[in-house]
C-alpha cells in the first residue's frame, strides 16, 4: 500500500492537483531525460571507463504521485499532517534519474570523477554513496554512488521552465540524479525492488526476506571482491609485457619475490625470506628485466617441467625456478651455476644432471 492509499482525503485534492501538473509537463521532462543520458553516453566515448551500459528513466504519473502523498505526522492528533514535498515538481530531484552500470568498484569512482569533470554542462550539487538496502527497505545492503547534477544553461530546460510557468524567467538550470554501480549491485537491487515492491501482499513479508537478502549482499560482495582482486593481478601482469614501464625495471630480490607472488602465489615462500639465490640464478643467464622473469615462468613450460620430472610434491620456488632455468637453457644452466666438473664433491651438478636427463627424454618421447 502506497502512500497515496493512506493519504488523509483533505490532503488529497492538493497531491492530485500537483499530479495532474505533473502529467502535463512531463512530456518535455522525457525529452530532457533522452538528452542527459546521450551527453553521459558521449562522455564516456572517447575515455578508459567503459560501462557495461548507461540507462535513464521519467519518474511515473503513479509514482509522482506516491512521492507526492508522502507526509510528516502531526504532533496534534487533530492537525493535518504535513506533506513531505509542498511543491513536488520542484522538490523532487529523482523526476529525472539515471544509472551508470560498471563491472567493477574501482569503475565507480572513475566514472563518478569523469562525469564531474563536466562542468561545461553539469554542476555537481551532491555526491553521496547511500546504501541501497536502505533506500528501499531500512536493510543492510548494496551500495552505489549518488551524484546530484545540476544543468548549465541548457535550452531543453529552458523549455521545460517555459511549459512549467511561464511568467518566471527560465534559466536553464535543472537538478537531476545519476546512480553509479556495480553490475552486481545493480542485479542485487533490481531483485530486492521487484520483491519487496512488487510481491502484492504486504502481509506476506516475513523477516526470512531481510535475512536473506542481507546474505546475498555479503555472498555478492565478496565475489566482487574477488573480481577486483582477479582484475588487479591482470593489470600487473599485463604491465610485465611493457617495455617502456614495469617490463623493462630491473630484477632485484624484493621485485623478483613480488613477480612471483603475482603470477605463481600457490607456490610460496616463508614471509620474509631472501630471494637473493633467485637473483643469482637468474643473472646467471643475464636475465636482468621483469619481463625476463615472467617470459620464464609461463603456465605452459611449468607444465612441461613438471611432467618431465615426475614431481611427487608440488615444488617450491627455489627448485621450480632451477628447473624452469634447465629446461630453458640445459647444460649451460648446469655450467654456469653448479660445481666445476672436475671438482672432488659436486652434488648440485650431478642432481642437475640427472634431471636434465629426465627432461631430454621426455622431449623425446613427445617429438615421437
Amino acid at each position: 500500500m502506497g502512500a497515496w492509499d493512506s493519504l488523509d482525503d483533505r490532503l488529497r485534492p492538493v497531491v492530485q492537483a500537483s499530479t495532474d501538473e505533473y502529467a502535463r509537463v512531463r512530456p518535455a521532462l522525457e525529452k530532457l531525460t533522452r538528452e542527459m543520458e546521450e551527453s553521459l553516453r558521449d562522455t564516456f566515448t572517447d575515455s578508459p571507463v567503459r560501462p557495461l551500459f548507461v540507462a535513464s528513466r521519467t519518474k511515473t504519473v503513479e509514482s509522482f504521485r506516491d512521492k507526492a502523498a508522502r507526509t510528516l505526522p502531526s504532533e496534534d492528533p487533530d492537525e493535518l499532517p504535513t506533506l513531505l514535498f509542498p511543491d513536488p515538481l520542484r522538490n523532487l530531484i529523482d523526476l529525472v534519474g539515471l544509472r551508470v552500470i560498471v563491472t567493477l568498484p574501482h569503475e565507480v569512482d572513475e566514472a563518478a570523477n569523469l562525469i564531474k569533470r563536466q562542468r561545461a554542462e553539469f554542476d555537481c550539487r551532491g555526491d553521496r554513496e547511500k546504501d541501497i538496502g536502505s533506500i528501499e527497505s531500512g536493510t543492510y545492503g548494496y551500495s552505489s554512488r549518488h551524484l546530484i547534477l545540476r544543468t548549465i544553461q541548457n535550452d531543453t530546460v529552458r523549455e521545460y521552465h517555459k511549459l512549467l510557468d511561464p511568467e518566471q524567467r527560465p534559466n536553464g538550470s535543472y537538478l537531476f540524479e545519476v546512480q553509479i554501480r556495480t553490475v552486481l549491485a545493480h542485479a542485487w537491487s533490481e531483485i530486492e525492488h521487484d520483491i519487496r515492491f512488487k510481491a502484492g501482499d504486504p502481509r506476506a513479508w516475513s523477516p526470512y526476506f531481510d535475512r536473506q537478502f542481507t546474505a546475498t549482499a555479503a555472498m555478492l560482495e565478496t565475489v566482487e571482491t574477488a573480481f577486483a582482486e582477479l582484475h588487479e593481478r591482470y593489470e600487473t601482469v599485463t604491465g610485465f609485457w611493457d617495455e617502456e614501464g614495469e617490463g623493462s625495471a630491473p630484477l632485484t630480490p624484493n621485485r623478483i619475490r613480488d613477480i612471483w607472488m603475482t603470477l605463481l602465489p600457490h607456490v610460496n615462500r616463508k614471509t620474509g625470506d631472501d630471494w637473493g639465490w633467485a637473483a643469482e640464478l637468474l643473472a646467471a643467464h643475464g636475465m636482468k628485466t621483469t619481463m625476463d622473469l615472467a617470459g620464464l615462468l609461463q603456465a605452459d613450460a611449468i607444465t612441461e617441467v613438471r611432467q618431465a620430472l615426475d614431481h611427487r610434491y608440488s615444488p617450491g620456488p627455489d627448485r621450480l625456478l632451477d628447473d624452469l632455468l634447465l629446461w630453458r637453457f640445459g647444460k649451460e644452466h648446469i655450467d654456469l651455476t653448479a660445481e666445476p666438473e672436475d671438482a672432488p664433491v659436486k652434488p648440485r651438478r650431478e642432481s642437475l644432471g640427472r634431471r636434465y636427463r629426465q627432461m631430454q627424454l621426455f622431449r623425446a618421447r613427445e617429438a615421437q
